[in-house]
């Protein structure tokens, strides 16, 4: 069926050309006139938390909203006359604005507290009628941008929140930088100008119709904001992987002397399969995300498997069609430093890499085994949790504002903890929580509590408590579990009253033990289901087992990485990741599944080459050496294209995006060296022909599923499938 598709898609190139400019204008259009807005979900389901959020919803809509802290601080003090006009008519304008419900100013009797000891910094509360997961990017800035334009230099005005920080986060906006550094090792690669640019191309046209139509999407699922860059990031890099792949087995044809439409069968006949089944394992491990239960999460996996299913799409028909454009002109426009010389692939480093590996099978998988497992030791030592304000960037208002507060009245005062108090007698209620917050307010880790606030009904009180720590403080932490495991049921056992704590901590911390407790699940239903894919592809038990164990290693060695950074250190410091930032657990979820996907990519595109080998000479040390020497260069360059993409997060300014970008850019990298070129030839190098042993009532059980391609004949020359085997590409892509 592919090259049937690929068949039509090179006879009806320029067709088929201007059906993926109409898709990319097309879907631009859609989104322009249908797309949604980022949206994210965070609350737990089941979660305490989530149920004081509901309460507040459904008893309390005034308070169910998020709140905004428009801070201002002058040298001079801001009770002098000048700044407290200043910082009132701030206030008043911002109780004017759009989805403002009230604003307690620190210059009346009910935000009195809200002046700092030197009297240098206030802060005004602004009630919000929704949760900063109901605002879009736009409609925050249009809250938070007039308040900052109207400090000045004797007054300095700024605003923290949740709100502030979604006006603040640009796009990660560093995707161009990676495509730019993912061109120049294409042509370094390639050595052609025309070859480096068919990868790019499609890759664009893939990802940039999946990005649009994802913005569709987000009408129907909440998708959080940081999921169409992550999204981009991944699907810049499987594209420009998919097309490298076919561009370097359609060379290879070429070099073969094959006519280009035949080169172009070839490809999709034997590369293609890999490209599909690749794509599909990257959607499966994507997918799996489900099973965590997380909303935001559902959104940021349907993104990224529609990325990679349209660069899939592009790789199958846009580029059969540029392939027949070029032809043999695919090696003009020639980089005057790389050689045109073709080389055998036995004349190759990576021929000699391979057979230093045969020899000494056993030093390269226990030296693999010992560099893996040493890396992978610090993630024993990971924090999980949530970074707060202060480790947004130092140019964003919201750590403007957390400074601010934590030097005028403490660290906790960025995010304090909400609690909801219903049940009693209606008259009593005020007092009874009254009452509840002087008894916590002497709870060691609290700072202050607010007296209670009653809602019209006078069935729900809510009281607000601020820790004496920062929100992402561990002791934060531990507070938040010893008002729920003993103060607060200590405090109303008896009276009748339910108490609910939640706030940005409670959120935060709920989440993060929610997620992991669903993690084996999703493990288990990412692993099983990548195991039963590779042993109907590859007939082995042996392979897909070891591909498992292989890529939790290599996920826990970048995890490994990952800790390294956020700890402290030189590798945090060039990075820019403050020290001892906790990671959030929806970080490690997504470069699992990312890495898994990628790295079974990779597992797909040598075994596919060693399987090739074995199945027409049926010996195995042979298999494993020439597989590894012919697929080992396109490996190495997928790897350096997706590293650079990936590490061009880094360079964003986002604490999030850093922790992103360097967690799968280190796992790219592990993967595609100790794993592919050392690990996995080893291995089976030491298995021998028990690589593909298959019990044969398995064997009869499982369907089939080929991606070593087969041979393309005169019949597919006229649109039919032969399933003859695939001859071998002497050298995987003429050597430069």
């Amino acid at each position: 069926m592919l090259v049937r598709l690929a068949d039509r898609c090179y006879r009806r190139r320029r067709l088929v050309v201007a059906a993926w400019i109409v898709a990319l204008l097309g879907s631009i259009a859609l989104v322009a006139a249908f797309g949604g807005e980022p949206r994210q979900d965070y609350l737990q389901p089941g979660s305490e938390s989530a149920a004081a959020a509901e309460t507040l919803e459904a008893s309390f809509p005034q308070a169910a909203g998020d709140t905004v802290q428009v801070v201002v601080h002058a040298e001079d003090g801001v009770g002098t006359p000048d700044a407290r006009a200043k910082a009132e008519r701030i206030f008043a304008d911002v109780a004017q604005s759009d989805h403002v419900v009230a604003v307690t100013s620190p210059f009346t009797d009910a935000g009195a507290a809200q002046v700092s000891e030197d009297g240098t910094t206030a802060y005004a509360v602004v009630a919000l009628d929704r949760r900063d997961t109901d605002f879009t990017p736009a409609e925050a800035k249009v809250l938070v941008d007039p308040i900052l334009a109207a400090g000045d230099d004797t007054l300095q005005v700024e605003v923290g929140g949740p709100v502030a920080a979604l006006s603040q986060t640009p796009p990660f906006g560093t995707e161009a930088i990676g495509l730019i550094a993912a061109a120049l090792i294409l042509l370094v690669t390639f050595g052609s100008a025309v070859a480096m640019g068919l990868p790019l191309i499609t890759a664009v046209f893939g990802l940039g119709t999946a990005l649009a139509l994802g913005g569709v999407l987000s009408r129907v699922v909440a998708v959080p904001d940081w999921a169409p860059p992550t999204a981009a990031m991944v699907g810049l890099g499987v594209g420009i992987d998919y097309a490298l792949l076919i561009v370097t087995r359609y060379r290879s044809s070429l070099a073969e002397w094959q006519e280009p439409r035949r080169a172009t069968l070839s490809s999709i006949a034997t590369a293609g399969r890999a490209v599909v089944f690749a794509g599909l394992i990257v959607m499966v491990s994507m997918l799996g995300i489900l099973l965590v239960g997380q909303a935001a999460l559902n959104g940021f996996a349907f993104t990224v498997s529609l990325a990679v299913l349209l660069v899939m799409a592009a790789s199958l028909t846009l580029l059969p069609a540029l392939l027949g454009f070029t032809g043999r002109r695919i090696e003009r426009l020639h980089v005057p430093f790389v050689s045109k010389d073709l080389h055998a692939y036995d004349t190759s480093r990576w021929y000699r890499w391979s057979r230093f590996v045969q020899r000494r099978p056993w030093v390269a998988a226990i030296g693999g085994l010992a560099v893996l497992l040493t890396l992978a030791a610090p993630f024993l030592g990971i924090r999980l949790g949530f970074p707060d304000a202060q480790n947004d960037p130092p140019a964003y208002t919201t750590h403007h504002a957390y400074d601010l507060l934590a030097d005028g009245f403490g660290p906790g005062f960025s995010a304090p903890l909400v609690l909801t108090v219903q049940g009693g007698p209606d008259d009593e209620l005020r007092g009874s929580a009254d009452t509840l917050g002087d008894r916590l307010a002497e709870v060691s880790g609290v700072a202050h509590v607010e007296p209670a606030v009653v809602n019209e009904a006078g069935d729900t009180a809510v009281l607000t408590l601020v820790p004496t720590t920062s929100p992402q403080d561990r002791a934060t932490e531990d507070l938040v579990d010893t008002l729920r495991d003993t103060e607060v049921p200590a405090a109303v056992a008896g009276t009748g009253l339910a108490v609910d704590v939640g706030g940005t901590t409670a959120v935060n911390l709920d989440i993060t033990r929610g997620v992991a407790d669903r993690l084996p699940l999703f493990f288990g239903g990412v692993l099983l289901v990548s195991f039963l894919l590779l042993m109907m592809v590859f007939r082995s038990v042996a392979v897909p087992l070891k591909a498992v164990i292989m890529n939790l290693l290599a996920s826990a060695a970048a995890f490994g990485v990952l800790t390294v950074a956020v700890s402290g250190g030189a590798l945090g410091d060039l990075v820019g990741i403050p020290e001892e930032t906790p990671v959030p657990i929806l970080l490690p979820i997504g470069i699992f599944a990312i890495l898994f996907g990628l790295s079974m990519d990779y597992e797909v595109f040598l075994l596919s080459r060693i399987k090739e080998e074995y199945d027409r000479t049926g010996d195995n040390a042979q298999a494993v050496a020439d597989g590894l020497a012919k697929s080992a260069r396109v490996i190495t360059a997928g790897a350096a294209v997706m590293v650079t993409v990936f590490l061009s997060f880094v360079l964003g300014q986002d604490v999030f995006g850093k922790m992103f970008g360097i967690g799968l850019a280190a796992a790219v990298l592990i993967d595609a060296t100790l794993v592919r070129m050392v690990l996995v030839p080893a291995t089976m190098e030491l298995l021998g022909d028990r690589n593909w042993w298959l019990p044969e009532w398995l064997d009869r059980l499982l369907p089939n599923i080929h991606v070593e391609g087969h041979e393309v004949g005169d019949d597919d020359e006229t649109g039919r499938d032969t399933g003859r085997a695939a001859p071998v590409a002497p050298a995987g892509a003429p050597s430069s």
